[in-house]
């Protein structure tokens, strides 16, 4: 990295943009991408609480049957 900056001129600035390119571009994308993780576990929770109701009311309907 000392040789960029030594070597090239406006290596310090391409860095700088580099890493003002990283925090708006970065962080909102990391940020939704976690949200996007977040709701989609939650959504899974809810198939699988729903998928479990019905089999228990099918288990209930075959005792209530016998």
């Amino acid at each position: 990295m000392a040789l960029l900056l030594v070597g090239l001129p406006g290596a310090t600035e391409l860095i700088v943009m580099v890493m003002v390119l990283a925090m708006y571009v970065g962080l909102p994308a990391a940020g939704m991408i976690l949200i996007y993780n977040f709701l989609d576990g939650k959504r899974g929770y809810e198939k699988r609480i729903s998928e479990l109701e019905r089999q228990v009311e099918a288990l209930e309907s075959e005792l209530s049957e016998e």
